[in-house]
């Protein structure tokens, strides 16, 4: 029986994909083998219990072998959810028949313990890629009630069948192995999902998605953590020039485009400093050393504009006006941006394409 829990377990780790576009083809061909794999141990096993004599157990593998065999159909059909649910039925009924046949000598009980992470594993992954999942909690309810009958019967009465072959003590040890080494690997399988899915929230909410710069809130918040130190930082607002015009006339792909153009100028030209897409077509860069703040942003004022810009066919013509100002001990963060906005506004009303400090 550890066979099939390992059989079993290829399973579980068949499903794990970060993409839940995952072409069925390939879910179906890795489903194919494990199924395979399955149906071979479950004759083996077969083969041990007519050894061993356990009658039962011998008939009790013909159907478990058909379940297999209705598996591939299933497998054909893409009843691929229908097909996880049968076989973790058939799995937990397994785990009771030969523990109540065999007891606990052969450690079958333990399996209980290392399915319910794998279900719930799975239950996850179906949400992922499919509308259609496991209900985890209530098959794992029905795990820990055949888990007690299974183990309260011949805990009075005893196993139906006793080996003398001392193969119960192999058994024993190969299992728990197994049931805990899935149990620790799951766990850790799991963390590591938690806090995957916690970096990846972190960047949604802290990333442009449009030009992978920091977003505004990146920028407030970081903002306030320097808000302290005794540094030379200066905040520069640069603005596209005549950007609604550029949608109008080219459309919003074509500004789309340009937004990420700028924003791989700007990494580039300034990349000792802090930017962050502002809102719109406005970015927010901060620096540290205000001394070489204006050459530095004129640079960048200068590669923008010089910048050859083709969409589609059309060539368009980009500029930007910046804004620049220190900054100055005691002010808010606030008035901060608002000098940098104002400077900008003020070059924007002087003829644009230009750095005001």
């Amino acid at each position: 029986m550890v066979f099939i829990y390992k059989a079993a377990f290829l399973f579980g780790f068949v499903i794990p994909v970060r993409d839940k576009f995952m072409i069925l083809e390939n879910l179906k061909k890795l489903t194919y083998i494990v199924n395979t794999v399955i149906l071979i141990l479950v004759f083996g096993l077969m083969g041990f219990f007519y050894i061993i004599k356990a009658t039962f157990l011998v008939y009790f593998s013909i159907p478990t072998a058909l379940v297999y065999l209705i598996g591939y159909v299933m497998i054909s059909r893409n009843h691929l959810y229908g097909y996880v649910g049968f076989v973790y039925m058939w799995l937990t009924l397994y785990m009771g028949v030969t523990t109540i046949c065999l007891g606990y000598g052969y450690g079958f009980h333990l399996y209980g313990m290392s399915m319910i992470p794998i279900i719930f594993y799975s239950g996850y992954l179906g949400r992922r890629i499919s509308s259609k999942h496991i209900k985890a909690l209530y098959v794992s309810v029905g795990i820990v009630i055949v888990y007690l009958i299974s183990t309260l019967i011949p805990s009075f009465r005893g196993p139906i069948y006793v080996s003398n072959l001392g193969d119960d003590v192999v058994f024993w040890i190969i299992n728990s192995i197994t049931v805990f080494g899935f149990l620790i690997f799951y766990t850790n399988l799991m963390i590591r999902i938690i806090i995957d899915s916690e970096e990846r929230l972190k960047k949604l909410a802290l990333e442009d998605n449009l030009t992978g710069l920091n977003n505004r809130h990146y920028m407030l918040s970081h903002l306030e953590v320097i808000s302290g130190e005794d540094k030379d930082y200066y905040l520069a607002m640069a603005d596209i020039d005549d950007f609604k015009k550029i949608n109008d006339i080219y459309g919003h792909n074509a500004g789309d485009y340009i937004l990420k153009t700028i924003a791989e100028i700007m990494k580039a030209t300034c990349k000792d400093s802090l930017i962050c897409r502002w809102g719109g077509e406005e970015f927010l860069i901060l620096g540290k050393d205000k001394n070489k703040a204006v050459s530095e942003l004129e640079k960048l004022r200068k590669n923008v504009s010089d910048k050859r810009y083709e969409f589609e066919g059309e060539q368009i013509k980009v500029t930007i006006t910046i804004g620049v100002a220190e900054r100055i001990e005691s002010e808010n963060i606030d008035k901060w941006i608002q000098r940098a906005d104002d400077k900008l506004y003020e070059g924007k009303n002087s003829g644009k394409d230009k750095v005001l400090a």
